[in-house]
């Protein structure tokens, strides 16, 4: 089995813990760590499969952990790209968030901020995906331009509102407001084929017993979820101190210090929110008894193992207008 999949199943964690763990998981040195130091890892997990999992208290094997976690995907057991790591989300998006949500006057001066954090975003969501069923190329290409496209255009709605709109308080809110739904959405769309084709469901000794879609609908919302809470939370409270801040007798006498104040609060914000929002939900999602039997009946093949698990993945749109026509063609 899989060691990441195989830890997941094997340590159930409560909120305060999986909140720890991510935290060390989301270390900048595991951006840096060496690709031989991540096969010796990996090997020694391979290897002592049942010391691996008791003896965490070894510092040996905890780095051994630590190491394959953070920069090995689950499904495919392949490397996560660099950029793409847990660890490399916080300083690719903070910035991106800060430069999304300034005022400016022209709409230009918003479209690369706008392009740039979603094509991020939507390729974080795709490499970071659920990976146990088939995706062609051509198409998570297709799909992650057209996710790209949309979300940029309605990122960049609230200006074009704001143009015509003298109301203060909406054009503070409406950003912010744009912002959470439009990142829900973005996941939702780039993972969109996770509920139509299936991810993969194990029984608790990892021994796969086929696809469901109800399992593949749980992860998107799961990780749609996290994303709107994490975007929504860092959009607003910056906003909010910033609010104060401008009353102040320091910011009379410096209004440039605006932007360091609003651009530090963004990444304090995020830096707290983001191992939050990882945490939200376990890695492995567990379902028993009469849940696991009638989920059995969505697979491909059934065994009668009560206890099923499924990847969720939540380290991270259909287009808000389109959410209503989406959810009722998953439950009806």
């Amino acid at each position: 089995m899989e060691p990441n999949v195989r830890f997941w199943i094997a340590e159930r964690h409560s909120f305060i813990q999986r909140f720890l763990q991510w935290t060390e998981l989301l270390d900048p040195i595991n951006l840096i760590v060496s690709i031989e130091k991540i096969e010796k890892s990996r090997q020694l997990l391979l290897t002592n499969e049942d010391a691996a999992i008791r003896d965490l208290e070894n510092q040996r094997i905890k780095d051994a952990w630590k190491r394959s976690l953070s920069t090995v995907h689950p499904d495919s057991s392949k490397l996560i790209p660099v950029p793409f790591r847990p660890a490399a989300f916080l300083p690719f998006t903070a910035p991106m968030v800060f430069f999304s949500m300034l005022s400016v006057k022209s709409l230009k001066s918003l479209i690369l901020p706008q392009v740039s954090f979603y094509t991020y975003t939507t390729t974080f969501n795709m490499v970071n995906g659920n990976a146990s069923y088939n995706r062609r190329l051509y198409e998570s290409l297709l799909l992650g331009t057209g996710v790209i496209a949309s979300s940029s255009f309605f990122g960049l709605f609230p200006v074009l509102f704001q143009m015509r709109v003298n109301h203060v308080l909406l054009k503070r809110a409406l950003p912010i407001i744009v912002l959470t739904h439009v990142s829900g959405m973005n996941v939702v769309a780039t993972r969109s084929l996770e509920p139509i084709r299936g991810i993969e469901v194990m029984d608790k000794e990892g021994n796969v017993m086929g696809y469901s879609r109800k399992a593949g609908t749980k992860a998107v919302k799961d990780t749609a979820t996290s994303r709107i809470v994490l975007f929504g939370t860092t959009a607003f409270i910056p906003e909010v101190f910033s609010h104060f801040f401008v009353r102040t007798q320091f910011f009379r006498q410096y209004p440039w210090s605006l932007w360091t104040f609003k651009l530090s609060c963004t990444v304090l914000v995020m830096g707290l929110m983001v191992p939050l929002s990882f945490s939200l939900f376990p890695q492995i999602g567990r379902m028993k008894g009469w849940l696991a039997g009638w989920l059995a009946g969505f697979i491909r093949s059934w065994t009668p193992a009560d206890l099923l698990c499924f990847c969720l993945l939540p380290v991270l749109g259909f287009w808000l207008m389109l959410v209503p026509s989406i959810l009722r063609s998953w439950y009806v």
